[in-house]
């Protein structure tokens, strides 16, 4: 069967074990059309980048799932009439990944993979300087004024 990966967002003002039982309300809607949930993250409530039907928040969560389409299909049906939540995102993978997701992952462990990022992590550059130079407000003794005639 194909592997999934879906993710929710539910209205910020559900409490915690409210938007975790839609996590478990739509794996066994998964279940009764033939699939099943590999592993499911709870992400919590986080800010979002622009307002959704008024909330500025919402509870996260994430689903792998090994599940035929139709179950998808089922399954995004009923999130998209549910009325707790807001927006749902569904990916097909070739293969799961391996242990937790990025997102909860901590947040040292994610900023070793980044390497070297160039110059900005501590590293104090010289401002450069413009006086040495004619165009840039440097000394003006070599220049004409506005009102000296040319040579």
């Amino acid at each position: 069967m194909p592997l999934y990966e879906h993710v929710f967002i539910a209205r910020q003002d559900l409490s915690n074990t409210q938007a975790e039982g839609l996590v478990e309300h739509f794996s066994t809607v998964l279940a009764d059309n033939g699939g099943k949930v590999v592993e499911n993250e709870y992400w919590g409530v986080k800010t979002m980048a622009y307002k959704i039907n008024k909330n500025r928040k919402g509870h996260y969560a994430f689903l792998k799932s090994d599940a035929p389409a139709a179950a998808v299909q089922e399954m995004e049906r009923l999130m998209r009439l549910h009325e707790d939540v807001m927006r749902v995102l569904t990916i097909k993978v070739d293969k799961h990944a391996e242990g937790v997701s990025v997102q909860m992952q901590k947040r040292d462990d994610r900023d070793g993979d980044r390497g070297d990022r160039g110059g900005f992590g501590g590293e104090r550059r010289e401002r450069p300087s413009f006086g040495d130079r004619p165009d840039r407000g440097g000394d003006r003794g070599d220049r004409p004024s506005f009102g000296a005639p040319r040579r």
